[in-house]
């Protein structure tokens, strides 16, 4: 397929899927214009109409990789409106399911190799709607009596840190196979959780 084929915003869009397809398929290192130019079928000046360089389609892939990922933490507590309770678990089960289902894009998103997260105002603005649905959440469970009161700022962070930090040891098979043998992922994650709760969350 050339580049006369797409349409302005189709060739966007193939680009990040066939940079996200290279990620998946080859690594972070395997990733370059030129790749992902290649992936698509499209001539190798044809990224530059959209991308500078590597690191804006990086931020592409990442910026597309929270869309993803605020998609599914919004549908999870779209699912249990005011039910808070339901709400939090929902969400750090979407978490863990969006990490192992998108792995490859998961990893780029909080790899660090993105180096001026200011320059891309679409990554800087999604990435925050995401905290801020999260935030939202946990406020919610303080209201209810769920979560302390106080300071839902930082009990978010801690809570995505919680659930962020268990989601990537176990990608990256570095939680003890005395504990995985016993408990389910989601299963950690509802005991990290409910070490913040006031009240048990099942």
């Amino acid at each position: 397929m050339t580049n006369d084929t797409y349409h302005h915003g189709d060739l966007k869009n193939a680009l990040i899927r066939a940079g996200v397809e290279i990620l998946a398929r080859d690594g972070i290192g395997a990733l370059s214009l030129r790749s992902v130019a290649r992936e698509a079928g499209v001539s190798h000046s044809a990224p530059y109409a959209h991308f500078s360089d590597k690191q804006a389609l990086i931020a592409a892939i990442s910026t597309e990789g929270f869309h993803r990922l605020y998609a599914k933490l919004e549908a999870a507590s779209a699912h249990f409106k005011s039910q808070p309770i339901k709400q939090i678990t929902a969400c750090a089960r979407a978490y863990a399911d969006f990490a192992v289902q998108e792995r490859d894009i998961f990893n780029i998103m909080f790899s660090g190799v993105l180096e001026q997260e200011k320059a891309y105002p679409e990554f800087v603005e999604i990435s925050k709607a995401t905290a801020a649905l999260l935030a939202k959440i946990v406020s919610s469970c303080q209201d209810a009596g769920i979560f302390p009161t106080g300071k839902t700022d930082l009990l978010s962070v801690a809570i995505w840190g919680q659930m962020h930090g268990i989601v990537s040891l176990a990608l990256e098979k570095q939680i003890s196979h005395t504990v995985l043998d016993q408990y389910k992922l989601n299963e950690i994650l509802l005991f990290a959780l409910n070490q913040f709760a006031l009240v048990e969350l099942t």
